[in-house]
């Protein structure tokens, strides 16, 4: 009668990140710097391509997409992480734990479906330039984010309502700093091949296949770059490409390690290495390394602050 009461915790508790006591307000301070930098640097791509009328273009509005998908996918973990540094708690409601579970898995997933459509948008506008205003049109630019959108709140509640299935008794200690789905499957006293199971299979739909579309994708436009007889176009087409790899390797890399191969032993550290990298940091370097670089971001840069010190 009382089997679901008591199998349901209050509350988890967060071990947090694997440094000593006394070095805790060192890195709330690094931390606080990097998600301070992480939602000012995203709002200021947000804020280029919402009002210059260059950057309306398909590969523009993913970006902007990409970037309020960033300043949340951080915002899931590290304001709950800054608290309990500062505080030096370790609580966290089970309600609050679960939510934590649906969002980041939600925000995960939409960063790789936008990836993808990122990819594809290359593969279009390189091998395929004269057809690329009719291919990109905005009707489909549109309905690839809605497709992403709802794939992705899909697999955020089949997991999430999994995981309200699962008991947890006696062990309510998680050796991380956020509620990471694979974290709370280790502690918990139920069954959980289903879960695991479900992690595989739909893990390889909203991982897997996008990022071989993306390698595929890379592959025909590594194959046209190679035709080309233009250095300048090669260049431009190296550089732009350049980029969104680099913020693919580093998003799929950290995702590999953490559910593909992950540690055996609860207490590992290494996942929660890999889990600050792919949570908070790469979320603060995308605005650099894809956009900050680009010469129409830059040119989109210097006409609001000329703009803002003129109408002053």
């Amino acid at each position: 009668m009382n089997k679901h009461n008591q199998s349901r915790v209050s509350e988890f508790l967060l071990l947090g990140l694997p440094i000593w006591q006394e070095e805790q307000d060192m890195y709330y301070a690094l931390f606080l710097v990097l998600y301070l930098t992480t939602v000012l640097g995203n709002l200021l791509i947000i804020l280029l391509i919402r009002l210059d009328s260059h950057l309306h273009t398909p590969m523009y509005f993913f970006l902007s997409h990409l970037a309020l998908t960033d300043i949340s996918f951080s915002s899931v973990t590290a304001p709950k992480m800054l608290m309990n540094m500062l505080t030096h708690s370790q609580s966290i409601s089970y309600a609050g734990c679960v939510s934590q579970v649906y969002f980041f898995i939600l925000f995960a997933d939409i960063d790789s479906f936008l990836l993808t459509s990122m990819a594809y948008d290359r593969y279009v506008a390189i091998c395929h330039p004269l057809h690329y205003t009719t291919i990109m049109s905005q009707r489909l630019c549109f309905l690839l984010v809605i497709v992403t959108w709802v794939l992705s709140i899909a697999n955020a509640l089949l997991h999430t309502i999994l995981l309200s299935f699962l008991s947890f008794v006696g062990d309510n200690t998680l050796h991380h700093f956020f509620c990471d789905l694979s974290v709370l499957l280790k502690v918990s006293s139920s069954d959980t091949t289903v879960n695991d199971m479900v992690i595989l299979i739909v893990g390889t739909m909203v991982i897997t296949l996008p990022f071989i579309c993306i390698l595929v994708s890379y592959g025909h436009i590594g194959a046209t770059i190679l035709r080309a007889s233009s250095i300048k176009g090669i260049c431009k087409a190296l550089s732009t490409c350049g980029s969104h790899l680099c913020v693919v390797s580093l998003y799929y890399g950290g995702i590999t390690g953490i559910y593909y191969f992950p540690s055996s032993n609860k207490s590992n550290d290494k996942d929660v290495i890999v889990a600050v990298f792919y949570s908070v940091v790469t979320p603060m370097v995308n605005p650099f390394i894809y956009s900050l670089r680009n010469r129409d971001m830059k040119g989109a840069l210097k006409n609001l602050l000329s703009r803002g010190i003129f109408s002053a």
